[in-house]
């Protein structure tokens, strides 16, 4: 990397710590911290949506796939996103948003007390939490991974460096800074892929490259589904982004609580649809044209290896940029859903006293909590240095928690499963991720396809099967799943009632 490139990259980092410290000043409670009191507009709601969706593993780990399979990776992952955000427009969005607006619920599982029953809701945020650690620790490893490979920065340096600025403004900002920087990233991210898209181009045979170059590109590589990624892999991962992109990947909740209104969600998550399905092809294209022009010694450095080849100076600064800022998006979402759920639902379980904390007390509670949550996350990935751990821990983290926990957080909030209760919750939960362990551990399957479907069935089977089987009647539920069919008249800036 040249001068140029430094600066770039440099200048990246100092305006992200710029965002969180202007964000600070537009936090004033928890509720500002952790949904921003529903005061951001639909569609800079829909784009940090779909920034705090993918991260640097994108370029690493699923450029390895289009540099060995071609492009089933857009159709496995972007379009089953995209249908499955599209999907959750109409079904989940809204309800998201009307749990703030009507019932001041702050954290994504907060509701879950009360849907269910306490247990439930600590079974499910205590699972949760704890994977998701390891889940995040795999991001710093794979921008670890990147930025090795530009300017051969040392893994762990890389992962301390991503790591202290995602931190600083997540710590202060909360979800303000959270989404101003998503802005500021996807601007940022648009304008490094755009110049990749064309620098593929322009090497190869210019706009014909887009159908001319699978007939170059091995056999397979223009196929919708290729090598492992089969039919059934496809349909089970579409209901697992299905459930996880629209809020059982608890950071992606957030985005819906944090409009207006349930309608500025509902479109703000189909402003998040139509991302999915352009945006990632866009980044896609050159990943799949990179065995036309470069041969890595790993296909996880392809993306490197073009990007070297490809880019001017400059440009080569604006795409890791770029790369970072995915992964910061990530974090920093996760680590405020995180803390969240933290700070919400298991801190006032465990020590009751934190329910008699003040509005100045719960809030610096959050930000250290935050601050925790990203440090602890760090230290896996150091502890790792990046052997093996990427895509292997991002499937199976998938697999494992998904399922098992999306499937009662995400179908209890919808009216057609009122009857299934805390036992089909609880046992749902646990069967589910039984089963895992078993196909994962126990019968030692490499089976992509069984790995991801098999849990996500289970605990679907068993949700839906017992509350059928041995339905639970209960009258506030009805009243709370009844509350979320529409819109409160009057929006108010901050809640005025906390759900218990």
């Amino acid at each position: 990397m040249t001068a140029l490139d430094w600066t770039v990259l440099v200048a990246y980092f100092v305006l992200m710590v710029l965002i969180g410290l202007w964000s600070r000043t537009k936090v004033k409670t928890v509720v500002d911290y952790f949904t921003t009191g529903g005061r951001i507009p639909w569609w800079l709601s829909g784009i940090s949506h779909h920034m705090s969706g993918y991260s640097a593993v994108m370029f690493v780990a699923f450029a390895a796939v289009a540099y060995s399979y071609g492009i089933t990776v857009y159709v496995w992952w972007a379009m089953t996103i995209g249908v499955g955000v599209g999907i959750g427009a109409f079904l989940f969005a809204a309800r998201w948003n009307r749990l703030r607006a009507k019932h001041g619920v702050v954290s994504p599982l907060e509701y879950l007390a009360r849907r269910y029953n306490l247990p439930t809701q600590q079974a499910l945020a205590y699972s949760g939490a704890a994977l998701k650690v390891v889940d995040i620790a795999s991001k710093w490893v794979a921008i670890a991974v990147l930025l090795n490979g530009f300017t051969g920065v040392p893994m762990r340096w890389g992962i301390l460096l991503t790591g202290v600025v995602t931190m600083l403004y997540a710590t202060l900002g909360g979800l303000w800074a959270d989404v101003l920087t998503d802005f500021g990233q996807f601007v940022i991210q648009f304008g490094a892929g755009v110049a990749m898209f064309i620098g593929v181009l322009s090497h190869l045979d210019g706009v014909p490259t887009l159908w001319k170059m699978w007939d170059q590109l091995p056999a397979g590589h223009g196929h919708a589904l290729n090598g492992p990624y089969t039919p059934i892999f496809l349909i089970a991962f579409l209901f697992i982004k299905t459930f996880e992109y629209n809020g059982g990947m608890w950071n992606l909740a957030q985005r819906y609580m944090a409009a207006p209104s349930g309608s500025a969600a509902k479109k703000s998550a189909l402003l998040s649809s139509a991302l999915w399905l352009v945006w990632p092809l866009i980044l896609f294209i050159p990943m799949c044209a990179a065995p036309l022009l470069v041969h890595p010694g790993k296909p996880e450095q392809s993306y490197v290896e073009l990007s070297q080849l490809l880019l001017p100076s400059g440009l080569i600064g604006l795409v890791l940029a770029g790369f970072f800022s995915h992964t910061m998006a990530m974090v920093a979402s996760d680590a405020n859903a995180i803390s969240s759920v933290i700070t919400r639902d298991l801190a006032p379980v465990l020590v009751p006293r934190v329910r008699r904390l003040t509005d100045a007390a719960t809030l610096k509670m959050a930000r250290i909590v935050t601050f925790t949550f990203v440090t602890v996350s760090m230290l896996i990935a150091i502890a790792t240095n990046g052997e093996g751990v990427v895509l292997k821990i991002v499937v199976d983290l998938v697999a494992a928690t998904m399922g098992p926990i999306a499937i009662p957080l995400m179908l209890g909030l919808l009216p057609w499963f009122r009857r299934s209760g805390s036992r089909a919750a609880l046992v749902s939960w646990a069967v589910g991720l039984i089963v895992w362990v078993i196909v994962k551990y126990g019968f030692d399957s490499t089976d992509q396809t069984l790995v991801v479907a098999l849990p996500l069935a289970t605990s679907l089977v068993v949700y839906v099967g017992l509350g059928l089987l041995l339905p639970e009647n209960r009258q506030d539920v009805d009243e709370l799943l009844d509350s979320l069919n529409t819109d409160p008249e009057e929006v108010t800036a901050r809640p005025v009632a906390v759900l218990n």
